[in-house]
């Protein structure tokens, strides 16, 4: 008897099993469309992001290019690359800037984002509205070559802001700003912001207009004014939002920055002065690596900033499972 109860369960679950592959491939075949779109797109990301993948090997040699050079006959040194990085003398300093630049990255861009975004939610009068949004995204079109030079234009000796401020009797003379690291942070944080927190509050406007309009209502039936509307009802219903962003931003936390910035800015703007504020791991990889000829150090740290930077994922991902939030994975 016992036997048949086993026999019927193992066959139950055969029987189910197959039902629920049968229903993943009814779902697949119903979306084929969907899926032969996706096609082009996975081609896309299999030739210029999974191929390439093969060049780590440079990271466990000593890579010198020859005409008759493969990547199979170099001379293999296993870990030698890592060592010299992570021991060098400059790496820690090249570690801080970069972590430093990403954290003040990641907090404004948030901040600012998220509070641009409230502002613009309450703005009733449209045409008002779609000016200062206009007005706050057009510096996200501008390439950072671009962008670099109107800040290090603005930051020269009789630049717009030693006038400004000399105006203000905020200093007594003109400031060289970009010729002293201690300033360059300061200066990293709030261009990002110029240039980046117009388009990064449109996806906040996206998620508010997600929210059930008739919660405010009732909201407001009870007494409640803009600020506990914000409080109470905003903000929870962007949270989903700002999770799934949140994740994504970390990935570049060894790139000092999203959308590039983590190293056209940093290189553009570089001076003597400054070097010791600005150098970070891209930029450290281009001047000893790639400029030296050394691709296999600047291959190691590539591959040291990929596999940290998927680790940061995976964790923040977890965290926002375990806790019940929304999650990219």
């Amino acid at each position: 008897m016992q036997d048949s109860n086993v026999s019927t369960a193992i066959s139950d679950s055969i029987v189910l099993k197959k039902k629920a592959r049968r229903k993943k491939w009814e779902k697949l075949k119903s979306q084929r469309q969907l899926m032969l779109m996706s096609v082009p797109l996975l081609i896309y990301i299999i030739i210029f992001h999974y191929l390439p993948l093969y060049g780590w090997l440079m990271a466990f040699q000593r890579y010198r290019p020859s005409p008759t050079a493969t990547m199979f006959n170099q001379e293999w040194v296993g870990l030698e690359q890592f060592k010299f990085l992570f021991t060098g003398a400059k790496f820690g300093r090249v570690l801080r800037n970069t972590i430093g630049m990403s954290l003040i990255n990641l907090i404004l861009s948030f901040i600012t984002a998220i509070g641009l975004a409230l502002l613009l939610n309450e703005i009733k009068n449209l045409v008002i509205k779609k000016t200062v949004q206009t007005i706050s995204y057009l510096p996200y079109f501008l390439s950072w070559v671009i962008a670099a030079t109107m800040v290090s234009q603005a930051l020269l000796n009789n630049g717009i802001i030693n006038e400004i401020l000399l105006a203000l009797n905020l200093i007594d003379k003109p400031k060289l700003w970009l010729a002293e690291g201690k300033y360059f942070w300061t200066i990293f944080g709030i261009a990002n912001v110029w240039k980046q927190v117009g388009f990064n509050a449109i996806i906040y406007l996206g998620a508010m207009a997600a929210i059930d309009p008739h919660l405010y209502e009732a909201a407001e039936i009870d007494g409640a004014g803009r600020l506990k509307k914000m409080r109470y009802i905003t903000l929870p219903g962007i949270k989903s939002t700002f999770v799934v962003l949140l994740i994504m931003n970390v990935a570049h936390l060894l790139s000092a920055g999203t959308g590039g910035s983590g190293f056209e800015f940093q290189l553009l703007l570089q001076r003597s002065g400054n070097i010791a504020w600005s150098e970070t791991i891209d930029v450290f990889a281009l001047r000893y690596g790639i400029r030296q000829s050394n691709f296999s150090l600047a291959t190691a740290a590539g591959m040291f900033k990929t596999i940290v930077s998927i680790f940061l994922v995976f964790s923040v991902n977890a965290i926002a499972k375990k806790i019940g939030e929304e999650r990219l994975i």
